[in-house]
């Protein structure tokens, strides 16, 4: 292998709807402005399913290693980049952005068009080392890595800062009523996120013990919606708003399910005042009534990701207990991806599957 190549091993997908396949890859060394980073930990997320199983399309020609939630030690470092971070524990925003377009001084970071997404415009971490841009990746500190393993901290790349800078962006404040529509894997973080501000928390969710964690991080509610129509939905939110002595507007709502039941129920909720955040994603089609934000004054905002620049924010939160991670991620073989990639696919996982290389 020539000086300006290496070989990781990574699970790369083939094909949409095809199990994953394990492979010795050649990749080129750093360049200018890059690190080479080993993995410690991948978490698996919704879009890595849609990637594979509902056939969104990704940025790099296939064969392509997925993966996005990643957590790992510096190991080499391209020309340009301070030396220093070799050897460092990193945690690798999930959209790295270019830092020098318009849109990024602008303060627009995660549109960036340059923007690097490892396991869509690059190779991903499901896999043994990652390439990527070094600008933006977080070293992690002593007092974060004194609470957790490495790896665990791997879901903080999307799970964790994805809602943080949806709740961040919303305005929220103590007392506000936060209603998370989904307690899977970045529902319950939202809820923990809300509830860390101060909000009165209500969860939504179709499983019995995915609401039961939510309560465990700190909703004060949760509604279990599977047999209920938007009618009872909706009547059963303002009982709890009721109970728990919220503002009966100005309801902060998160969609985190990336499901379309999910979405209708979230943009259905809105009313006077109201604030809507779209963290998940899905590629169904929704008919609703914009009319509805007008006659509400209300607003709709999604986000792509989490600014890089809010990443040392979310650790220290999670340094100082202000949020929690380790009882809501759990730890697999990297070699298990298959099994695991396909229990998230039919929603049987409960907490958040960090793969280990």
């Amino acid at each position: 292998m020539s000086d300006d190549k290496r070989t990781i091993t990574g699970w790369v997908m083939t094909e949409v709807g095809k199990p994953v396949e394990k492979r010795e890859l050649s990749i080129d060394a750093p360049k200018a402005g890059e690190v080479l980073v080993e993995v410690a930990g991948c978490g698996v997320c919704h879009t890595d399913i849609s990637f594979l199983y509902q056939g969104v399309p990704v940025r790099h020609d296939l064969p392509l290693v997925l993966g996005h939630e990643i957590s790992g030690t510096v190991r080499e470092a391209g020309e340009g980049v301070d030396a220093s971070i070799v050897g460092q524990p990193v945690l690798i925003p999930a959209v790295l952005p270019c830092g020098e377009c318009d849109l990024c001084k602008s303060g627009n970071r995660t549109i960036c068009r340059k923007q690097v997404m490892p396991g869509n415009d690059n190779h991903g971490g499901f896999a043994s080392h990652v390439v990527v841009p070094a600008r933006y990746v977080c070293p992690v500190p002593e007092a974060v890595l004194a609470k957790h393993e490495l790896w665990e901290i791997a879901c903080v790349a999307d799970a964790v800062t994805t809602p943080f800078m949806s709740v961040k962006r919303s305005g929220m404040v103590e007392g506000d009523l936060a209603i998370i529509i989904g307690a899977g894997g970045v529902g319950i973080h939202c809820v923990q996120i809300a509830a860390a501000y101060g909000a009165k928390v209500v969860a939504m969710d179709i499983d019995d013990a995915k609401l039961d964690i939510a309560k465990s991080g700190g909703a004060g509610a949760v509604i279990n919606v599977a047999d209920k129509s938007f009618k009872e939905v909706r009547a059963a939110v303002k009982d709890a708003a009721k109970a728990m002595g919220a503002n009966p507007f100005c309801w902060k709502i998160f969609e985190t399910s990336g499901t379309k039941p999910g979405q209708e129920t979230a943009f259905g909720l809105v009313s006077f005042g109201g604030y809507l955040g779209i963290v998940g994603f899905t590629l169904a089609k929704l008919e609703v009534r914009l009319s509805n934000l007008m006659a509400f004054d209300a607003t709709v905002r999604g986000n792509w990701g989490c600014d890089p620049e809010l990443y040392p924010e979310a650790l220290d939160w999670l340094a100082t207990g202000k949020i929690q991670i380790s009882p809501y991620v759990e730890k697999h073989p990297l070699e298990d991806i298959n099994e695991i990639l396909e229990a998230a696919h039919k929603g049987k996982l409960t907490k958040r599957a960090v793969l280990i290389p």
